[in-house]
């Protein structure tokens, strides 16, 4: 019996991981695809008129610079390549789970708004309400309660996709978010409840 070989054995195996990963057959075989039950139960709120709180996709840095300007994306933080590939990934997981957004709104920043773009294209309205505090936290609770008015005021029947900054989506649901990650929101009676998160 001839001896195996087992520098063509690893090389099979390499081959066949890439072509299992090529047509989306490894995940599933990996047993990977399960998805966790309180994501399931954010898809099925936004599916159903439900609100999601996204954070902008990967922007290298921490809060503006100091030259920042409203409207100049030259003065400003902005996604970087990974922060697009991030952006055009979470418009890819909204169709892949059947979620059409009613509305997308985004802060004024343009790293919000490029975010909301790449995701959701031609769907994107500014809303100051969203705009970041994080430089002028006396900004926050009227700000906050503007937002939540705003929020409670949504009837669906689509989702609401709101693509805001860190500060903004704490103040309302007490979560710190990742970047690029989504927290759903549902109406219950004068309060916003929180139904799960949307990994990045």
């Amino acid at each position: 019996m001839k001896p195996i070989d087992q520098k063509s054995l690893r090389r099979t195996a390499f081959l066949a991981t890439v072509l299992l990963s090529m047509f989306g057959l490894w995940p599933a075989l990996a047993g990977s695809e399960e998805v966790d039950p309180q994501e399931k139960k954010a898809w099925a709120a936004l599916r159903s008129g439900g609100i999601v709180l996204l954070r902008h996709a990967n922007a290298p840095g921490f809060g503006d610079p100091p030259e920042f300007m409203l409207g100049d994306c030259r003065t400003q933080r902005n996604l970087d390549a990974a922060g697009r590939a991030q952006a055009q990934g979470i418009g890819a997981r909204f169709r892949q789970q059947g979620v059409r957004p009613g509305k997308v709104l985004a802060s004024q920043w343009c790293r919000t708004l490029d975010t909301a773009e790449a995701a959701f294209p031609g769907q994107v309205e500014p809303e100051p309400v969203f705009n970041s505090f994080f430089q002028d936290r006396s900004e926050a609770p009227a700000q906050t309660a503007m937002a939540r008015a705003l929020l409670l005021a949504w009837r669906g029947p689509s989702a609401l996709v709101v693509v805001t900054h860190q500060v903004n989506i704490t103040a309302l649901s007490d979560i710190v978010p990742a970047s690029g990650e989504g927290i759903v929101l549902q109406r219950d009676g004068p309060q916003l409840r929180v139904v799960g998160r949307i990994r990045p």
